[in-house]
């Protein structure tokens, strides 16, 4: 018989990260919910308002906003993203800025 992997309930880490957010000084919390190998998935909770600073891209990536309405910035373009979507980070340095109280999850191939 073979183990079965872990369940993660997006659901409730949304809604936690979300009310750290909502208290933080910064209006961000960030988890780290799975690492493996070069695999990793982050939620991250922004209040509206709330911004990820320009950085530099992984080999691959995707962010799939999971409540709230953001906006992916990249070379002074926003590429606006609603919950339910799913979008391609493009290899080049980007942020990200809340325009609602917004979770994401960003699934992310380091080198």
């Amino acid at each position: 018989m073979t183990e079965q992997p872990a369940r993660i309930d997006l659901g409730a880490l949304a809604e936690e990260h979300a009310a750290l957010a909502a208290a933080g000084p910064h209006g961000r919390s960030a988890h780290l919910v799975l690492h493996d190998g070069v695999l990793r998935q982050t939620v991250i909770a922004l209040r509206a308002g709330a911004a990820l600073d320009e950085h530099n891209a992984p080999v691959a990536a995707s962010l799939q906003v999971l409540r709230g309405r953001v906006s992916l910035t990249v070379a002074g373009r926003r590429l606006e993203v609603a919950a339910g979507e799913l979008c391609p980070v493009p290899q080049e340095r980007h942020g990200l800025i809340a325009h609602t109280d917004a979770v994401v999850l960003l699934t992310a191939v380091t080198a």
